[in-house]
């Protein structure tokens, strides 16, 4: 695969993400964020379904690695905890608020990364890092 190919993915996630928020606050409207979070991660299961089992990707998940089934197991309930604390304060606060502070999580990943994976980021890319986390609190954090 092309080295960049992750470039257009990762503005795809982007540009999905930031819709994610316009629609789910419209989509909150008179409804409990929690049974919310349970629709969308129901239409997520259907439609990725569908996918593997067309591009015939499908395997048994038991037939994975046990480190790699744990560790995917944790990132499942990592991304489920993620959106039910998303769909809360989407529910709660506004959405041009409640975005920039969920992207905070750039920066814990680059300290995570650090910690956990052994990366060793730039100082220039620190830098970038501390802006982003500046803009968090600049657009979230304001009153």
């Amino acid at each position: 695969m092309d080295s960049s190919g992750w470039l257009v993915w990762a503005l795809g996630s982007a540009v999905f993400a930031a819709l994610t928020a316009i629609f789910a606050k419209i989509g909150l409207e008179g409804v409990d964020s929690d049974f919310a979070t349970l629709v969308r991660t129901g239409v997520i299961v259907v439609v990725l379904t569908l996918i593997v089992l067309a591009l015939g990707k499908w395997r048994n998940p038991f037939s994975l690695a046990p480190r790699t089934l744990l560790f995917l197991v944790l990132s499942g309930l990592a991304t489920g905890a993620s959106w039910l604390c998303y769909f809360r304060a989407l529910k709660l606060g506004e959405a041009s608020r409640v975005a920039p502070i969920d992207k905070l999580s750039l920066v814990l990943v680059a300290v995570f990364a650090v910690i956990f994976l052994g990366e060793r980021p730039s100082a220039w890319s620190w830098f970038g890092i501390l802006l982003v986390g500046a803009g968090v609190f600049v657009l979230g954090l304001r009153r």
